[in-house]
């Protein structure tokens, strides 16, 4: 590795830094402090104070206001490699092109007191193009009141520059941006970023975002893949004639799902009303659609007061929309037609590879086949023959209970049949579903806001899908009798209040008023956007899908 050999102004700040390489991404740095801390504040060398010092020397403002260049314009990395690699030979130069480019110095490198090579990087590291500064050309036209000498002297790797020259190719072929100005700060790095194995700390890794984004390529792709699934679901829902709307996220009322919710309170409406972050958006959709929009979907953030794993996260993304006149068949097609299309145009194949539950084995997950399907009230009662018949039953939970405990399950608490039920799924069927797999035929008691097929075992009219034993879509036939969903909404009631389940939600008497207007026959949607991201993004947790993950506080 070359360092650079800097002059006396920098040598001591170097040698009190204990000597930071100057190549970005190739340097160690450690930290005494534990992995909670950010690494700017566990950074206790002097280079932050050293390098300002010098900045108020030379009277330089490192952080200046950007302007532009007049007649010179601004060219990516990219774009100056795609048009003169193939252009120019060993040693030609193209003086009449006189562009300006800009961005994160990656390496330097001194040939001599005269002579300085950057390499700089833009888009996170993905393009890199050389940069020739020479005292010669620069002195001709300097960008400052700045020496040639001192202009270069206080850059180092990580500061963000812009260089104003012409494209030409060194003696050993490299395509290069020549200098004919002095090189300018637009802002300093004032701590040394550290190399990729020096963060993989998960901790020290979402803690220091900003600098994970710059290391480790991985995480860049996440987040791209992720806006790359939601222009791509937006693309598809519009398409296909639907609206986009927004319901309210902040709210007196909460349902939509079971989940335990966010409460707060508004200094407006009086501090002793209780306001709550949605759980979901379904009853204020449906609503929309009562009121005659008959394709309505929304991409939004909703909020569950729950525990953080890989595969949950208390702030998510999901997709919903709400079809008049769609059936379950109508729904399954979508579905299929969604991931198949979404696969191809995120990663270019139908099939993506993922690592399986065992963290060792990888898995081609295939969406181009038709979706496997399981229906799972006849699966149970094939596996358990002892199910009680009648799920309504006063005796089907001790029935449940005795069932799980002779399987040696974990009975999930408070003790209530929908809870039970999901708990065997999960642990008969659920690992069943590798590649893409639709679970339908449920049992009625478990979906009480969806309509039940009729048949005699009482099913609901519902699917979930399920990749790679994950469940990313759970869509009904929306349950549209209104005296019917308030009888659901009493059946949650006594299970919210007598058998203590505060995930339930409230019955909401105001949904089921709107629900005597007519909702006409409506097929419902959600997709986890996050847990699509993972799957096509590679990636295990859920954390690595967002932005700024939630994190427990540092100690």
């Amino acid at each position: 590795m070359l360092l650079v050999r800097h002059r006396p102004l920098l040598q001591a700040l170097l040698l009190a830094a204990n000597k930071p390489a100057v190549t970005l991404g190739l340097t160690s740095v450690r930290h005494s402090s534990s992995s909670t801390a950010t690494i700017a504040s566990a950074d206790k060398r002097p280079i932050k104070s050293l390098r300002e010092s010098i900045f108020a020397s030379l009277k330089l403002q490192p952080y200046p206001r950007y302007k532009p260049i007049a007649d010179r314009p601004v060219l990516s990395a990219q774009q100056i490699h795609e048009r003169w690699d193939d252009l120019l030979g060993k040693g030609e130069k193209d003086e009449s092109s006189l562009i300006v480019v800009q961005g994160r110095i990656r390496s330097k490198r001194e040939a001599s007191k005269k002579l300085v090579f950057y390499d700089i990087e833009q888009e996170g590291g993905r393009h890199i193009i050389q940069a020739v500064v020479s005292q010669k050309r620069c002195s001709e036209q300097p960008a400052s009141d700045i020496s040639f000498t001192d202009s270069n002297r206080i850059l180092l790797a990580g500061d963000l520059v812009r260089i104003t020259g012409f494209i030409g190719k060194t003696g050993l072929g490299e395509t290069s941006v020549f200098a004919s100005r002095n090189p300018e700060l637009l802002a300093p790095c004032l701590h040394t970023i550290p190399t990729r194995s020096g963060l993989l700390d998960t901790q020290k890794r979402f803690r220091n975002r900003h600098l994970d984004l710059l290391v480790n390529p991985h995480a860049r792709n996440a987040l791209e893949t992720r806006a790359h699934v939601l222009r791509y679901l937006r693309k598809f829902l519009d398409l296909q004639g639907f609206t986009e709307v927004e319901t309210p996220v902040l709210s007196a009322s909460v349902g939509g799902a079971a989940a335990r919710p966010f409460a707060t309170s508004s200094v407006a409406l009086g501090l002793e009303t209780p306001l709550f972050l949605r759980i979901a958006p379904e009853l204020y959709l449906k609503q929309l659609v009562v009121g005659g929009i008959d394709r309505v979907y929304e991409l939004g953030k909703q909020f569950r007061n729950e525990g953080i794993d890989a595969d949950h996260n208390p702030e998510f993304t999901t997709c919903e929309f709400y079809q008049a006149y769609a059936t379950l068949d109508d729904l399954i097609k979508t579905t299929e037609d969604i991931l198949r299309g979404m696969c191809y145009e995120v990663t270019g194949s139908t099939t993506v590879k993922v690592i399986a539950d065992d963290g060792k084995s990888i898995v081609d997950i295939d969406f181009d086949a038709p979706f496997r399907r399981i229906h799972v009230t006849d699966t149970l009662y094939e596996q358990i023959p002892e199910l009680p018949l009648d799920l309504d039953s006063a005796e089907a939970l001790p029935a449940l209970l005795d069932i799980i405990s002779k399987r040696g399950i974990a009975a999930p608490r408070p003790h209530t049949v929908p809870r039970l039920l999901d708990r065997l799924i999960s642990h008969i069927i659920e690992p069943q579903c590798q590649q893409p797999t639709f679970l339908i035929g449920h049992p009625a008691i478990m979906s009480p806001l969806s309509k039940e097929t009729g048949d005699l075992r009482r099913t609901a009219a519902r699917l979930e899908l399920f990749v790679n034993c994950k469940e990313l879509v759970n869509a009904y036939e929306e349950l549209n009798d209104p005296n019917e969903q308030r009888r659901k909404f009493a059946a949650q009631a006594r299970e919210r209040n007598d058998q203590g389940d505060d995930e339930v939600p409230a019955p909401d008497a105001a949904f089921c008023d709107a629900l005597e207007f007519g909702l006409p026959p409506t097929g419902g949607w959600g997709m986890g956007v996050d847990r699509v991201v993972a799957l096509l993004a590679g990636m295990r947790h859920l954390r690595e899908t967002v932005s700024f993950a939630l994190l427990k506080p540092s100690k």
